[in-house]
């Protein structure tokens, strides 16, 4: 093996490399008592999968991971596992300090992941230094393919993702910074020192709304919380970005995702909780999130309804 080249693990990168539809982040549902509800999730697992979607990111952001305790987020990469019957990859969230990532990846490993997004470690603001020694404490922790997540105080210089691009385990980048520059300058350098086939992910909050500017760079891969409420509308952006159909892909930037956008401003925690509420809208109930998070206002969640709205009637006008 090449000392400098990059190492990948084939079966999850593979299938992720030209997904097929978006990559859906599932909230996680609970009961009236606040309790996970694993048959509502199991239902909206099976709905996500069922429309389309080409991998599920179980107990992710969206997914209330740092809300879950570690029996809670076994239970539901477990579900997710058992409810996609490998018929999608299923990636779940780690995160927290080197000591718990570690231990929620091996607990995802026992549940049959097919691979890991690390999330940034807990509060603190590492060097480089440090943050390479977690992911790749990480990554040797278990067999599955990791996923660093870059956002908030987890920012990555090029030379460090060059040097995660030659770990072994580590297959790939989602970037929730929005800094176009530096992930530009990554890509370079990582496509210079370490040639292969590590991915890229645009992970911002309702990220259709900057693929275009991130496709510009080479990332064709975006999460999608819009698929957790409105599978159909995403689906339709998908497909005009892979098409190059530009008129739609504006249409519903500009009649649906933008307002969406707008809307989600309005609250702190509305990337998680806006998408719950939506998903209720659409008749599934999964409960509300738990703290420190918080509920829309009332005046917020028609507004959202109102949004809704509108992305299916744009959805109508094309179909006509």
């Amino acid at each position: 093996m090449d000392p400098g080249g990059p190492v990948t693990s084939a079966p999850l990168a593979a299938r992720l490399r030209v997904p097929s539809g978006p990559l859906f982040f599932p909230v996680t549902a609970y009961g009236p008592d606040g309790a996970l509800d694993l048959d509502v999730f199991r239902a909206h697992v099976r709905g996500g999968v069922e429309a389309g979607a080409a991998a599920v990111f179980a107990a992710c952001g969206t997914g209330e991971f740092h809300a879950l305790t570690p029996e809670e987020f076994e239970a539901c990469v477990r579900t997710a596992v058992e409810e996609t019957a490998g018929r999608v990859p299923v990636v779940a969230g780690a995160g927290y300090g080197t000591a718990l990532a570690v231990r929620y990846a091996r607990l995802a490993e026992a549940a049959g992941a097919d691979g890991l997004l690390v999330l940034p470690p807990y509060l603190v603001v590492a060097a480089q230094e440090g943050l390479l020694r977690h992911y790749r404490t990480v990554a040797a922790a278990t067999s599955l393919p990791v996923i660093v997540y870059q956002r908030d105080n987890a920012v990555l210089t090029p030379d460090t993702v060059v040097e995660l691009a030659r770990t072994e385990g580590i297959v790939g980048l989602k970037d929730g910074l929005g800094d176009l520059d530096l992930m530009q300058r990554i890509i370079s350098a990582v496509r210079t020192a370490a040639p292969g086939d590590f991915l890229y992910f645009n992970g911002l909050p309702t990220a259709e709304q900057t693929q275009l500017a991130y496709r510009a760079l080479g990332v064709t891969l975006y999460s999608s919380a819009v698929f957790c409420f409105a599978p159909e509308v995403a689906l339709a952006f998908h497909r005009a970005l892979a098409s190059g159909d530009d008129d739609t892909v504006h249409r519903l930037l500009d009649g649906f995702y933008r307002p969406f956008v707008e809307l989600r401003a309005l609250g702190r925690g509305y990337a998680v909780s806006l998408v719950k509420a939506a998903v209720r809208l659409r008749g599934l109930d999964v409960g509300e999130v738990r703290p420190p998070l918080h509920e829309p206002g009332e005046d917020h969640v028609k507004q959202l309804a109102l949004v809704m709205e509108r992305a299916h009637a744009l959805l109508e006008e094309d179909n006509r």
